[in-house]
């Protein structure tokens, strides 16, 4: 993997690091300026749910980790590829379901990560 894709897959690791973060652990506090369309009085009540969620973002953030660890490189760009197709299909359908915001969140920086793979494939 070039050091161009690691520090894409690295970057969107992190990205999904802050969401657990948001998710699990700052949810009835700092996740209410950042999840604006969410009405302040649902925070407590889906404080549950929202830790689920952000467990989630945390296998991917693993996922996307992992292959910067792996030092034979076709095995790290297969491991990145999946992961950064998870987070892609994860993407298009928060846009589709939630917000379209998610696209440029989570969705275009995944295909980015993509293509920067492909293109030194």
């Amino acid at each position: 993997m070039t050091l161009l894709s690691q520090i894409i897959v690295g970057f969107i690791a992190v990205l999904h690091l802050y969401i657990l973060w948001l998710e699990m652990f700052a949810w009835t506090t700092r996740a209410k300026k950042v999840f604006k369309t969410i009405p302040e009085d649902q925070f407590e009540k889906t404080k549950v749910m929202a830790a689920n969620q952000g467990l989630y973002n945390g296998f991917l953030a693993a996922g996307l980790i992992w292959p910067l660890l792996i030092s034979d490189t076709i095995w790290s760009k297969n491991i990145a590829f999946f992961f950064l197709g998870c987070v892609l299909v994860a993407g298009i359908y928060g846009a589709l379901t939630a917000s379209k915001r998610i696209l440029f969140v989570q969705a275009i920086p995944a295909a980015i990560g993509i293509l920067s793979l492909l293109i030194h494939f």
